[in-house]
């Protein structure tokens, strides 16, 4: 089974033995999504946990007037949607694919009853949680202390993961917007420090 090797890569679940592993994966529940599919939006109740098996998922906040800031940028083995599962308020931001994806869904029944029957499951959960905390924290920062160019700098550096070959760094393929939107800035003020990177080289 496919995604009994997926959850064996999950940090959450990786600590499971085989057996629970075989137990969640006969759980999940697949669902695809193409490019800009949004799987709910803040204010939806929250009643599944997701994990990313292919593509990407940014997690975002929209105001009135349009504005997008994206808090973070889910990828394959890693989970998102867990906060409303825990303490059963609605969802606390928007979640919209940026390239066609399949999650695996976990019920939110079946997922407090791993936490309960597994505490260091809990524990592991409590430091997906804390990095999600810091890495709010650090935006907060950023948004309040340095200017767009050094923001969109760290946030590349961020993004960037070796090649399968290991010569050199990427990012994910991402719009303009959805970069802007993870820098704190508008695409217009993006696109100038693109490209006055471009032009320095």
């Amino acid at each position: 089974m496919p995604e009994v090797s997926l959850l064996a890569r999950v940090p959450l679940f990786s600590q499971l033995p085989g057996v629970a592993l075989d137990q969640l994966a006969a759980q999940l529940q697949p669902r695809r999504y193409a490019r800009g599919d949004a799987i709910f939006y803040r204010g939806d109740p929250g009643t599944s946990l997701y994990i990313v098996q292919e593509g990407r998922v940014k997690l975002g906040l929209t105001s009135a007037e349009g504005r997008e800031a994206i808090l973070d940028l889910i990828g394959p083995g890693e989970v998102f949607g867990e906060l409303a599962l825990l303490d059963g308020e609605p969802r606390s931001a928007d979640a919209i694919t940026t390239e066609p994806s399949r999650l695996l869904l976990l019920h939110r029944d079946e997922f407090v009853r791993f936490l309960l029957e597994r505490p260091q499951l809990a524990i592991d959960l409590l430091g997906i949680l804390s990095r999600r905390l810091r890495r709010g924290a650090e935006l907060l920062q950023d948004a309040a202390f340095q200017d767009v160019p050094t923001r969109l700098a760290r946030m590349i550096l961020r993004l960037a993961k070796p090649s399968p070959e290991g010569t050199q760094a990427a990012t994910p393929r991402l719009t303009q917007t959805d970069l802007a939107g993870l820098v704190g800035t508008t695409r217009e003020t993006l696109n100038k420090w693109l490209g006055s990177a471009r032009i320095r080289g």
